[in-house]
């Protein structure tokens, strides 16, 4: 990509579609859209087809329109499902139809089977049931996999699947009832040291366990794999590290500053118990992440706290 390429990112106003724009801008890059800032509509056929026809992307950073954690799945499957997977093949065909060089789609580790080998490999993909929790996300975020696959296969269209850990950093969702794991716990702590409370309720056990990988080290991923990764199949992009949600909520605990009780609530789900993802393919070419989980957390708190 040079400086003056044509670039277009989709996301929903979330710490990668930021931290995209965010590099780019200080990078001196000049002709970079988003939909959520420029106000593309990416659910419209008619208005996709008008936008690439007018701006003529090259480049494209393809990530989901709704995302979320256990409770934002069970109160919103259709949207999950519909806006993800009617959002998607409208680009995926748009960019094919108009000749964009390279298309980098952003996939999940919630896409692996429940039950999958740890650590996950790449070619699990498919190999077995999905966690339930997580299934409306997953089976978009799976859709479009191969639909980048299949137009790779049948008409030569250069584009890549990546599958992140679980993201987190500043520009994260922080709704404490609809947002994924880290950033929902962010806001849970910080509301509790403001409140004085005595105690904050969790959901499950505590004992799941979940990879995190920093926005800006996924953005640096991101990049890697624009210049050096032309492959069908999709790869890893992870830490190779995991801890529990206890160990999680202790680290955030810890950073807010607050002192009183963690309680876990068992009745409500755990989702997967594990899925730690096997880097090694994205090492092999190069690529390691900078950003440690404490650092990451740390940071991404700093950012919550200038926010409120």
């Amino acid at each position: 990509m040079r400086r003056n390429s044509k670039i277009f990112i989709v996301g929903h106003n979330d710490s990668v579609e930021n931290s995209l724009r965010g590099y780019f801008q200080a990078e001196g890059f000049a002709q970079v859209i988003s939909n959520t800032k420029d106000q593309i509509n990416v659910l419209d056929q008619v208005k996709v087809a008008d936008f690439f026809k007018k701006f003529k992307p090259e480049y494209i950073f393809l990530g989901s329109l709704r995302s979320g954690g256990i409770a934002a799945n069970q109160k919103f499957p259709a949207e999950f499902i519909y806006e993800n997977t009617q959002s998607q093949n409208l680009v995926i065909e748009a960019a094919h139809r108009n000749g964009v060089k390279k298309l980098l789609y952003f996939s999940s580790s919630c896409v692996y089977p429940k039950e999958a080998k740890q650590p996950i490999k790449e070619n699990s993909l498919l190999t077995g049931p999905l966690e339930q929790t997580s299934e409306p996300y997953a089976v978009a975020k799976i859709a479009g996999t191969r639909i980048c696959q299949a137009y790779k296969a049948q008409y030569g269209f250069n584009a890549i699947v990546a599958v992140p850990a679980t993201l987190y950093g500043p520009g994260s969702d922080t709704d404490m009832e609809n947002a994924h794991v880290l950033g929902a716990l962010i806001a849970k702590f910080h509301k509790a040291v403001k409140e004085k409370a005595d105690e904050v309720v969790l959901w499950g056990s505590g004992k799941p366990k979940r990879e995190f990988l920093y926005v800006d080290d996924f953005v640096s991923a991101c990049l890697f794999l624009m210049e050096k990764y032309d492959g069908a199949e999709v790869i890893n992009a992870g830490c190779g590290a995991d801890v529990t949600i206890k160990q999680l909520a202790a680290m955030i605990k810890k950073t807010s500053g607050y002192k009183g009780k963690i309680i876990f609530d068992t009745t409500k789900p755990d989702g997967t118990m594990r899925k730690l993802m096997d880097n090694t393919r994205m090492r092999k070419l190069g690529w390691k992440p900078k950003v440690g989980l404490e650092e990451g957390i740390e940071k991404t708190y700093q950012w919550y706290v200038r926010q409120q």
